[in-house]
């Protein structure tokens, strides 16, 4: 650690492989927590490169558990958090509508850091029993169209740097390695960023992982598409700032897709965003973020009028709730799911 701590304070770029070997070392617990501590620290100053974000994203998945999904294509669909919006859970609740269209999809999420309810809290609000195991997750995903990994079973080096991170009072390397350590290394990745130099960073990340990706980030700061304003786009085929005009949605107010005071409230506005009682603007945020999705996971082939499309039939037919009641039965076998 001492050699890369130096490299640093010199403003030296970390490769590859020596960061993938540093968190190796994290993991096993090989480094007193001062040194740790220094690094994260110094790394927070300087940024991080794309080498050095993959090869800590190498050395996550090495010292953490895998999981083997038996399907062609699915997405993940995550925010990076950190824009203290405290929306909705409109990432967890897109998944749904996405998997009612008919697609699959692998959900990497945590608890929250930053808002009400995370996607962890809002499935566990509903009875979720969380598993690491494969036959369990794949069936998950073959009937209701969604697995959900939740980060905290996968993630055996946070369990290492947990106690440092928690007396560092800021955001450190590993806040950025959630949305690109998917234990089930989707081939499709939906992520909604809070910042442009976040969306700069992670679009280089995907293109050397060699996956059908989209960014997403609202003008006006929010790390999803939230209709507030204009949003950019940015994916492996085109890059476009757009209105939600310009896909056939109204313009929303920011309290409209607030999340409540409370994970019960937060899932409450899940459940009716499913429901099809929510707002209008709460369910048309979601359509459109999920609109975005099924579009890397038609590798770009429709237009996205056409996916808006699908996501709102989805939504609107009733098949995005069904895929939430189907989830929730199997993932809750000593349960009776009504009502969700």
């Amino acid at each position: 650690m001492k050699k890369e701590l130096l490299k640093v304070l010199s403003h030296e770029m970390i490769t590859r492989s020596e960061t993938r070997n540093i968190l190796i070392g994290i993991a096993n617990r090989e480094y007193p927590d001062t040194q740790v501590a220094a690094l994260l620290a110094t790394l927070a100053l300087r940024g991080t490169t794309v080498d050095e974000l993959l090869g800590f994203r190498d050395g996550m998945m090495e010292t953490g558990n895998r999981v083997t999904l038996n399907n062609p294509r699915y997405i993940d669909i995550v925010g990076t958090g950190g824009d203290c919006k405290n929306t909705f859970n409109i990432s967890t609740a897109s998944c749904f509508v996405v998997a009612g269209a008919g697609y699959k999809v692998a959900k990497h999420g945590n608890y929250s850091a930053t808002s009400v309810s995370g996607a962890s809290n809002v499935m566990e609000n509903h009875g979720i029993t969380f598993t690491a195991d494969n036959e369990m997750l794949q069936r998950s995903i073959d009937q209701s169209g969604v697995a959900y990994l939740h980060a905290r079973l996968f993630a055996n080096a946070i369990k290492s740097v947990a106690g440092v991170r928690s007396q560092l009072a800021f955001p450190t390397v590993f806040n950025l390695l959630g949305p690109i350590c998917n234990p089930a290394t989707p081939p499709c990745q939906m992520l909604g960023v809070a910042t442009l130099d976040q969306m700069r960073l992670y679009s280089q990340v995907y293109r050397k992982l060699q996956v059908d990706y989209v960014i997403v980030n609202s003008i006006d700061g929010y790390d999803e598409i939230s209709l507030t304003g204009e949003f950019k786009v940015v994916t492996g085929k085109y890059e476009r700032i757009f209105k939600p005009e310009d896909i056939g949605f109204k313009r929303v107010k920011a309290s409209d897709i607030q999340g409540g005071d409370t994970p019960m409230q937060a899932k409450e506005l899940f459940d009716a965003v499913l429901e099809r009682t929510a707002p209008q603007g709460c369910q048309d945020v979601v359509v459109a973020n999920a609109a975005f999705a099924i579009q890397a996971l038609e590798q770009f082939q429709k237009p996205i009028g056409e996916c808006v499309d699908i996501a709102r039939a989805s939504l609107m037919e009733g098949k995005a709730l069904k895929a939430l009641q189907t989830f929730v039965t199997i993932n809750t076998p000593h349960q009776t799911c009504s009502g969700q």
